[in-house]
């Protein structure tokens, strides 16, 4: 069974930056698209961005530019680089992993952007 475990939210200031963590076990790490999703109360869960066995990566509109995707095989963890961060971005954020019709999430991590 596929385990997943984020690490890394917290308070931030508006244009500061955080780097969130997911580390996995349980299976081949390289065999699955990952992904980092986000939710606010309220609303659906909304990809933030993927990368997938290729390296190849893609993103929400809202965070291009701002937002790194990247994971590392070698020690089964998928990141989230956030840089220039808004009051927008604050939400729980949660990692995805795929595989065929197998689907995985983590606990979820919160993120708040404040002042």
């Amino acid at each position: 069974q596929v385990q997943l475990v984020e690490s890394g939210g917290g308070l931030v200031q508006p244009g500061g930056s955080l780097r969130l963590s997911c580390g996995f076990s349980g299976s081949a790490f390289s065999d699955y698209t990952m992904g980092w999703y986000r939710q606010v109360p309220g609303k659906q869960r909304d990809m933030v961005a993927r990368i997938a066995r290729t390296h190849s990566a893609t993103y929400a509109d809202s965070v291009k530019g701002r937002f790194t995707i990247a994971r590392d095989n070698a020690k089964n963890t998928v990141y989230l680089q956030m840089d220039s961060l808004k009051f927008e971005d604050t939400a729980v954020y949660y990692c995805k992993a795929e595989h065929n019709f197998y689907v995985f999430w983590g606990q979820g991590t919160q993120v708040t952007v404040s002042s």
